[in-house]
């Protein structure tokens, strides 16, 4: 049986490659198509499969500036020849899920979201004050034309997963279609338990406008209190600009180093509302509390204390013994609110031996066993054929 994987582009290692790292185990032998590859940028396990990359790559300035080809990524993604493939495994935040597969082909797509910059992030990328004059008499006639591309191309999956329960609806929402939740794995086994604390909070995040980190760097200035924020982004060098000498910048890290940015940290800082977000879950794997904004992924990831009542947070999720809570959240996406619970957060609150048990049920060994026995499945309702990996 002849494989494909398809995957946005590979430009550095994220949610969506750590997912498509488990894949690329159980189908070495896979070709993996994708829009563009930035070498060296993603992990051996990826790096060493026979990848395909798409016209994007030979556009002037791609490797940096990639998202600004966004209206031709539908005719790259399409323009991959899939006949011969029997079974075609997409990973998508964006395109990938639009490829067109053989008619004897079976379409399986991991959905991180559908493609957020002309759903639910349209107004973080293209909002008021963000466009040019042109641009803003541009850009929505693209962004209608994507959105007709982006549900029109949903037909060509025959089966959907989605990453959280906040994704299965956005997918039943736009392309009227049913999808499983498979969480995506966290390999806690390169984040151990650690008891020790230094005096900064941190933020691990890439650096682009829908995370909201302006509204953290707004917040610790203010405060005066220690930030760390580790990622790139090009939201970098403006962050840069604005933030007090309290905060300081690291680009990204390779796990073992993360590992220890996590361990020595008070609290990690998750002001953006993400599909699902892994790096809350590595947190919590180390045993350190998240101090989140409440909505969107954070909800399925991160057990809110009690205190969150008290700074008006009004999610519907049952309250339970402060000792196993994993984190705070605060209600409004803004500075001020923030502020408001890094004012009110207390170490002493939490218990890290409880919060690394907690994110031990979104560990790596059980995305495998689901992601494997949901394909096997799928697979099977059509010819005898088993993952043996």
């Amino acid at each position: 049986m002849k494989v494909a994987l398809v995957h946005d582009w590979l430009t550095g290692m994220r949610g969506g490659e750590k997912v498509l790292e488990v894949l690329c185990e159980l189908f070495p032998q896979a070709t993996l198509f994708t829009l563009l590859h930035r070498r060296g940028a993603v992990s051996p396990g990826i790096e060493k499969m026979r990848i395909k990359e798409s016209f994007i790559r030979y556009l002037p300035f791609a490797r940096g500036k990639y998202r600004y080809y966004l209206p031709l990524f539908p005719r790259a993604i399409e323009g991959f020849d899939l006949r011969g493939f029997h079974l075609i495994i997409s990973t998508s935040h964006c395109v990938a899920k639009g490829v067109i597969p053989a008619p004897h082909a079976l379409h399986i797509s991991y959905v991180h979201t559908p493609m957020r910059y002309v759903w639910d992030m349209y107004y973080h990328y293209f909002g008021v004050n963000k466009l040019s004059p042109l641009a803003g008499q541009l850009v929505p006639r693209m962004v209608n034309y994507l959105r007709q591309w982006d549900v029109a191309s949903s037909d060509r999956v025959h089966y959907f997963l989605a990453n959280s329960q906040n994704v299965r609806m956005r997918i039943r929402r736009h392309y009227h279609r049913e999808a499983e939740v498979i969480y995506p794995p966290v390999n806690t086994r390169a984040f151990p338990l650690s008891k020790r604390s230094e005096d900064y909070f941190l933020i691990v995040s890439a650096l682009v406008p829908y995370k909201r980190i302006d509204l953290a760097v707004e917040a610790f200035n203010d405060l005066g209190l220690r930030l760390v924020i580790v990622g790139q982004g090009p939201e970098k060098k403006r962050l840069i600009r604005r933030a007090r000498k309290n905060i300081e910048f690291f680009p990204w890290q390779a796990e073992g180093q993360l590992a220890q940015f996590y361990a020595g940290c008070q609290a990690l800082i998750f002001p953006g509302e993400e599909d699902f977000g892994i790096v809350p879950l590595e947190a919590q794997a180390v045993g350190k509390p998240v101090i989140a904004y409440g909505r969107g992924g954070v909800l399925e990831t991160v057990i809110p204390h009690p205190i969150s009542l008290k700074l008006g947070w009004r999610g519907d999720f049952p309250m339970v013994n402060p000792e196993r809570a994993t984190g705070i959240f605060f209600p409004e996406q803004s500075a001020e609110s923030l502020m408001k619970a890094v004012r009110g957060f207390d170490p002493y609150a939490f218990v890290p031996e409880r919060i690394r048990e907690h994110a031990m049920g979104f560990d790596l060994s059980v995305f495998k066993e689901k992601i494997k026995k949901f394909i096997t499945e799928k697979i099977n309702q059509g010819k005898p054929y088993v993952l043996s990996t």
